[in-house]
C-alpha cells in the first residue's frame, strides 16, 4: 500500500528548492497566509525533533502557486509498511490548512486528502502560529503510531475461512458498489497467486491487499474512492479503530 500524491487538474510537481522561490502574499487582518517553504521546513523540524525523519518527499503547486500539496514519507516502518504523510495548504483562502497521516495516505490537486486519521486542520486566521500547531500535529502523529500498529497486527491476524473470505468479496462488491471489473483480479490475488509472498495467509490484511491491489487498475480519482469505500468497510474487523 502507496502513499500517493496525485497531480489531476493542473498543479504541477516542483522541487523542495522550487518551493522557497514561491511568493507569498501579504497578510489582512483576517487571513494569515503561510509560505509553503516554511510549512515544510517547520514540520521537518518539528518531527526531527521527535526523531521523525522524512525519507521521500514530493510537493505540488497550483498553476497561481497559491496552494500546495504535499506527501513525506517517513522513517517510521512496522511489519513491511512505511506511515506517511500528506498536507495541503492555501494560501487563496480556498482551503484550511490540513494534515493527514497513516499508511494510506492520499493527496490529490481536485483537493481530495484521505489517510488514516488527520492530526491537523487550521485557519489561517491573524493568530495563528505555525509552530505550535505543528508541534500538536505531529504528537498526535506520533501517539497515532500505536493504534495503526495494533491496527494491522489486528487485520494480520484475523484469519477468513474460505466461505467467509467469499462472502466479504461479495459485499464488498454490492454494498459499497466497487467496480465489477475488478472481481477477477481480487479473486486472484486473494485465492490463487497473490503478487507477494506475505499475503498468502488468508487474512483480513491479505483480502486488503488484494483489493488495493485491483485499485491499481483504476483512474487515481477512482483508486482513492474505492480505497475509502473499502476501509470503511473493513473497519469492523480492525480492533484498535
Amino acid at each position: 500500500m502507496e502513499a500517493t500524491l496525485m497531480t489531476h487538474v493542473g498543479a504541477r510537481k516542483v522541487t523542495r528548492q522550487e518551493l522557497s522561490l514561491v511568493p507569498t502574499p501579504p497578510s489582512t487582518d483576517t487571513f494569515k497566509p503561510i509560505a509553503h517553504a516554511a510549512l515544510i521546513d517547520e514540520l521537518e523540524s518539528s518531527l526531527a525533533f521527535r526523531h521523525i525523519s522524512v525519507v521521500r518527499e514530493e510537493y505540488a503547486i497550483s498553476p497561481d502557486s497559491m496552494r500546495l500539496f504535499g506527501l513525506l514519507e517517513l522513517n517510521a516502518v512496522y511489519e513491511g509498511v512505511r506511515f506517511a504523510i500528506g498536507l495541503r495548504n492555501a494560501n487563496d483562502k480556498s482551503m484550511r490548512l490540513g494534515m493527514v497521516a497513516g499508511y494510506r495516505v492520499f493527496v490529490c490537486d481536485n483537493m481530495a486528502l484521505s489517510g488514516d486519521f488527520k492530526p491537523l486542520l487550521a485557519k489561517h486566521t491573524k493568530h495563528f502560529n505555525l509552530v505550535d500547531s505543528l508541534s500538536t500535529g505531529v504528537d498526535r502523529i506520533q501517539r497515532g503510531f500505536q493504534p495503526l500498529r495494533e491496527a494491522i497486527d489486528s487485520k494480520r491476524g484475523y484469519q477468513l475461512r474460505e466461505e467467509e473470505a467469499r462472502s466479504l468479496i461479495y459485499q464488498a462488491f454490492t454494498e459499497k458498489r466497487l467496480p465489477l471489473k475488478l472481481l477477477k483480479t481480487v479473486h486472484r490475488e486473494f485465492f490463487i497467486a497473490p503478487s507477494h509472498e506475505e499475503f498468502k495467509a488468508q487474512t483480513i490484511w491479505s483480502l486488503e491487499n488484494a483489493f488495493t491491489t485491483a485499485f491499481k487498475e483504476l483512474k487515481p480519482v477512482k483508486q482513492y474512492e474505492a480505497a475509502a469505500k473499502l476501509g470503511k468497510f473493513l473497519q469492523p474487523y480492525t480492533q484498535a479503530f
